[in-house]
């Protein structure tokens, strides 16, 4: 789902042979198999092992996965593309393996009012009886970390599922929902995402949810 955003930063930053790339919760690794396709060294880091395990099923050997950041830098670029909502490494590890210069690009939802899957992200924090969680700053995020903004930008990426039970287990998959699922009896998670997802289908049962996602750029100083 998220590929026009991978595409867009790597297009941006100019991602290619010579560059040196580490990805910060990387998950499966497909951020990273697309910069490797356009030449660059990639490196990935990810807490949760079993994505860990996905990854290097799906990565060439020459690529690194590891559930720690991996001490062979420096990086010339460093991605986050979950710094909003999944940050694992904190602000040390945005800096832990860069050098003066280093592009290191945050990313995260939109605006909510331009996110469809906004109601489901709300859902889960109802299903795990827990606050909402307030929108984060990326540009603070990076102030916070020692960095430089530098740009930023917005992508649409549009979440589209061939059918009600794909939607459910593509949302279920994401991580969003492990708390409602601890929290509350999985079954009745899964009708409620069901359940939620009724604006969003379309007359030939396909879901169809609209979104944009920010990134900004900001630069080791």
């Amino acid at each position: 789902m998220l590929v026009p955003l991978y595409e867009a930063v790597h297009e941006r930053l100019g991602v290619g042979p010579g560059t040196r790339l580490l990805g910060l919760d990387c998950g499966t690794g497909l951020a990273l198999l697309m910069a490797a396709a356009r030449g660059a060294r990639v490196a990935g880091a990810e807490a949760d092992h079993a994505r860990v395990e996905l990854a290097r099923t799906r990565l060439p050997d020459s690529v690194t996965v590891a559930s720690g950041v991996p001490e062979d830098g420096p990086y010339d670029v460093i991605t986050a593309f979950h710094a909003a909502d999944r940050t694992a490494f904190g602000p040390d590890g945005l800096t832990r393996a860069a050098q003066r210069g280093t592009a290191v690009v945050l990313a995260g939802w939109g605006p909510p009012e331009r996110c469809a899957t906004e109601p489901l992200l709300r859902l889960a924090d109802r299903l795990a009886d827990r606050r909402p969680s307030p929108r984060a700053d990326l540009g603070a995020l990076a102030v916070g970390a020692g960095l430089r903004p530098v740009g930023d930008g917005r992508v649409a990426c549009p979440f589209g599922y061939a059918d009600e039970g794909s939607a459910v287990r593509g949302l279920l998959s994401t991580g969003v929902f492990d708390a409602a699922v601890r929290a509350s009896d999985p079954s009745r998670v899964e009708k409620e995402i069901g359940e939620a997802l009724a604006p969003y289908r379309r007359s030939d049962g396909t879901v169809w949810m609209p979104n944009v996602f920010r990134y900004v750029i900001a630069r080791v100083p």
